[in-house]
């Protein structure tokens, strides 16, 4: 750090003696003819990657894992010092309309209201077949789905949105075992509790398990963290099993000294308060860098018509981390099996009752799985991630899933995101539009303006006059006093006389009122603060081109420039 205070020392002196900037801005303001840009484009990773300076060890910023802003506010304040390092030399009056993509997804708050829905996942009991576990072929969801929505949410409010996830049979099933509780991992990594009793490292979301370690900066650390489901309710359930997914990494001792798989009839909301019961299966990973361990069907039975908590209890020490992940584990009982497909259907609630949306598709393991399960394909873990990029994927999805649609049709596309280890996997969304024939994401739309040494958010049309536009104000104006002379010279030549000398000259004043015409026409109901630069035709001696700029003020349009 000295040595960085030392050469900024050296810097400043050595600036401070020649003053190269200050010439160098004294030649820049000496310019007559700044330069005036106008500009558009898309941000790109390489954008996303520039945002914020960073060495080659840093981690990766928000904007370069996201490839977006955090919302709308964030890129205002952050794109300006963006732009004046692409266009240094710009100056004022120049534009640049800036397209992006916005955490939450575009235009951002519909996405939110999906991405952020509550969530129910229906349970063996709340599907028509008893131990179905599952809708059969013949059965229509529909009726089902609205009872589910009136039991579980009894006093919603107006807009109001829940996602019901539940399972299809393929095909008519077969005897065999029923899923009563699916924990499914990462998808309903929020729905459990995490109570951290010691260390600063412990649970997290990971890509597609629960990931469960006290490693941490090269070096193992004491810890002490459970994650605890939900009740899980087997009331009227008979010959229950248990099965775990499990992986277990890196142990150096027994395996019941770090890890744990408990169950509990009277959680107290603090596990060291409450009665646990281990689960000891007989099939486990070895504790080495192992593949995931599928358990044998536990005999489950003792909780038979009980209410329940699962916890999974790590613990690490500073000699001993391994690494814990859960793919999943279920509860099952005797029922129906076969092939099933997971759907989600969004409600919202409005008017007294809930109505499906239509406009809205949320990816099933299924779907990710149709774009590839290759390493590096959506299907390896069921997300997207800042190295498998959802715009590469989704266009060519909805092709496939949409054969028939037409253009300007929409939806929106809400999927699971991986986030790196700090972050875990998120629900994400964009909307997508048929543009000329391809599903194209939507993006979000910031102009900026170069005004007063600075770039700010700018809400300037620049519209150029066409024929049509000199005739209205010719025609408007022919008669009102003052202006007679000069209409009718616009209205025989077809552009303004700027040469200021004579009686059909336009002046400074009388161009707000002409324009004032044309842009109220064209934006009859813009919002005081709209701004406006319009390009006419003109005269001065010579035929040429002219800009003026207006703004609208307490609803009339005024000059936004000095006037002569």
């Amino acid at each position: 750090m000295k040595k960085v205070i030392y050469l900024l020392i050296v810097m400043v002196s050595i600036f401070s003696a020649c003053n190269p900037l200050d010439e160098i801005n004294d030649e820049i303001d000496a310019e007559a003819n700044p330069i005036v840009g106008i500009d558009a484009f898309t941000m790109v990773t390489e954008d996303y990657v520039n945002i914020i300076e960073q060495g080659e060890d840093d981690p990766v910023d928000f904007y370069e894992m996201f490839e977006s802003f955090n919302d709308l506010e964030d890129a205002r304040t952050i794109l300006p010092s963006f732009l004046s390092t692409r266009y240094p030399n710009w100056g004022e009056g120049s534009s640049v309309t800036v397209s992006f993509n916005i955490y939450d997804g575009n235009p951002g708050d519909d996405i939110s209201d999906f991405t952020n829905a509550n969530v129910y996942q229906l349970l063996i009991s709340d599907y028509p077949t008893a131990g179905g576990g599952a809708f059969f072929p013949n059965e229509n969801p529909e009726s089902t789905l609205e009872t589910i929505l009136t039991t579980e949410f009894p006093t919603p409010i107006d807009g109001d949105i829940v996602r019901l996830q539940y399972n299809l049979f393929d095909m008519e099933p077969s005897a065999g075992f029923a899923v009563i509780y699916d924990g499914l991992f990462p998808d309903l990594f929020s729905t459990f509790t995490i109570v951290d009793q010691a260390g600063e490292q412990g649970w997290t979301e990971g890509s597609s398990f629960a990931n469960g370690s006290g490693f941490a900066n090269g070096s193992a650390n004491e810890n002490e963290d459970w994650l605890i489901s939900p009740i899980i309710d087997l009331t009227g359930q008979q010959d229950v099993l248990f099965q775990i997914n499990q992986r277990i990494s890196f142990l150096d001792g027994a395996a019941e000294d770090f890890v744990n798989i408990l169950v509990s009839t009277n959680y107290t909301g603090d596990p060291l308060t409450t009665n646990w019961d281990t689960i000891t299966l007989n099939t486990v990973p070895d504790g080495s860098n192992s593949d995931f361990v599928l358990s044998e069907d536990f005999d489950f039975s003792a909780y038979d018509g009980e209410t329940i908590n699962i916890a999974f209890k790590y613990e690490s020490s500073a000699t001993s981390a391994p690494l814990w992940r859960i793919d999943f584990f279920q509860i099952k009982t005797a029922g129906f099996t076969g092939d099933t497909t997971t759907n989600s259907e969004y409600y919202k609630f409005f008017g007294g009752s809930w109505d499906n949306i239509e406009d809205v598709y949320y990816l099933s393991s299924a779907d990710y799985d149709s774009m590839g399960e290759a390493s590096g394909q959506p299907g390896q873990f069921n997300n997207f991630s800042g190295s498998v990029s959802s715009e590469d994927y989704l266009p060519t999805f909805l092709d496939i899933e949409f054969p028939f649609a037409q253009e300007g049709d929409e939806l929106n596309m809400i999927y699971r995101f991986f986030g790196g280890g700090g972050i875990g996997t998120i629900t994400r969304g964009n909307l997508y539009t048929v543009i000329n024939g391809s599903w194209t994401p939507a993006l979000s739309t910031i102009q900026f303006g170069f005004e007063n040494g600075e770039w700010v958010p700018d809400n300037t049309i620049r519209y150029t006059l066409v024929s049509a536009d000199y005739s209205t104000v010719a025609a408007d104006l022919l008669t009102e006093p003052g202006f007679e002379a000069a209409a009718a010279n616009l209205d025989n030549f077809g552009n303004f006389n700027r040469t200021t000398t004579s009686a059909s000259s336009w002046s400074d004043t009388m161009m707000v009122r002409a324009l004032g015409i044309v842009v109220n026409n064209l934006n009859p109901t813009a919002e005081d603060g709209q701004k406006y630069i319009v390009t006419f035709d003109m005269f001065n001696g010579a035929s040429g081109s002219e800009d003026f700029k207006l703004i609208k003020e307490a609803g009339e349009w005024i000059a936004n420039q000095p006037l002569n």
